[in-house]
C-alpha cells in the first residue's frame, strides 16, 4: 500500500487519469490525496469531482478554487467553467462532499518516523502544527454547520495578521487566507496576498523561507500546492511543492510519501 499526493489538477481530468495510471493506483489498496483546486480553469472539473467521489481511498484538502465553487453553488450562479459543476445533477452531492474536505491532512509513516502536513498553501510560521490544526478543523466545523454565512463573509485580504483575539466572520477569513491563499509573509506573518509572482516585495518572503520552531523537526515535510509559478521549486526538501502549471499547460505532479519519489505527467 502507498500513499501519493497530487498537485492541483484544476479540472484536467485527462491528466489525472494519465497520472493515476503511471503511478499504477491500486484503489484497493493506495490513498491519494490531493492539495487542492480540484476544479476551475480547466476543461472538466466535473469529471474531476466525479472520479474522485467515487472512490473511498482519494480525498482532497481544500483549496481557494474548491471554496469559490462552493460558493457559486450556495448561490447558485455558474460561471465560466464552474457552470457545469453548479448546474449538475448531482451538484447537491458534489456540495455536500467537496464541504467536508479538510483544510489540513497529516500523515504518519511509522515506518521512518516521518511526518507530512499537507495543505493548499502551507502554514504560517507562527503556528505550531497542533495550532494550525486546531484552527483548520475550526473552519471545518463552521463550514459544515452554517456553510452560507462562510462562504458569502470569506472574501476578502482583511484582516492580514494573525491574532488570537480575532472572531467571528474575521477570524473564519484570516484562517482560510493563511491555509488556502498564502504565498508571501512579512513581520508577524502578514499576508501578501496581491503578489502571485515568485519575487517578493520589500519586507516579505516566501513562508517556507522562515526560521520557525513549528519548521525545525528534521522528520518534518509540508506538502502545498497554490504556487504554480515556484514550479515546485522552494530549495529545502522539507518543504514540498506540487502545483506544476498543469493548466497553464505545464506539468501535473505526485509525490509517493514513502519512498519522496515524483511522479510527473506532461500536459501534451
Amino acid at each position: 500500500m502507498s500513499t501519493y499526493v497530487i498537485g492541483d489538477v484544476h479540472g484536467c481530468f485527462e491528466q489525472f487519469i494519465s497520472l493515476l495510471d503511471k503511478i499504477n493506483y491500486n484503489s484497493q489498496e493506495d490513498k491519494i490525496i490531493l492539495t487542492g483546486d480540484l476544479v476551475n480553469r480547466g476543461p472538466e472539473s466535473l469529471a474531476v469531482l466525479n472520479y474522485c467521489m467515487g472512490d473511498k481511498n482519494i480525498t482532497s484538502v481544500l483549496g481557494n478554487h474548491d471554496l469559490y465553487l462552493l460558493y457559486l453553488m450556495d448561490i447558485n450562479q455558474g460561471k465560466r467553467e464552474l457552470k457545469t459543476v453548479v448546474e449538475a445533477e448531482n451538484n447537491m452531492q458534489i456540495f455536500e462532499w467537496l464541504i467536508t474536505r479538510p483544510l489540513l491532512i497529516q500523515i504518519s509513516d511509522q515506518s521512518n518516523q516521518n511526518k507530512f502536513i499537507i495543505t493548499h498553501a502551507g502554514i504560517p510560521e507562527i503556528w505550531s502544527i497542533e495550532k494550525a490544526r486546531e484552527l483548520a478543523e475550526e473552519v471545518s466545523t463552521a463550514l459544515i454547520e452554517n456553510a452560507s454565512k462562510i462562504l458569502r463573509s470569506m472574501w476578502g485580504d482583511d484582516p492580514n495578521t494573525w491574532n488570537e483575539s480575532l472572531e467571528g466572520n474575521d477570524r473564519y477569513r484570516i484562517i482560510i487566507n493563511y491555509l488556502t491563499r498564502m504565498r508571501f509573509l512579512g513581520n508577524a506573518a502578514s499576508l501578501d496576498l496581491k503578489n502571485t509572482s515568485t519575487k517578493a516585495t520589500e519586507g516579505f518572503k516566501p513562508w517556507f523561507d522562515y526560521d520557525s520552531e513549528s519548521y525545525q523537526k528534521m522528520n518534518q515535510y509540508y506538502v502545498f500546492g497554490h504556487w504554480a509559478s515556484l514550479n515546485g521549486q522552494t530549495n529545502n526538501p522539507h518543504f514540498i511543492g506540487l502545483d506544476t502549471g498543469c493548466v497553464w499547460g505545464n506539468i501535473l505532479t505526485a509525490i509517493r510519501l514513502e519512498d519522496k519519489k515524483f511522479f510527473q505527467i506532461k500536459n501534451k
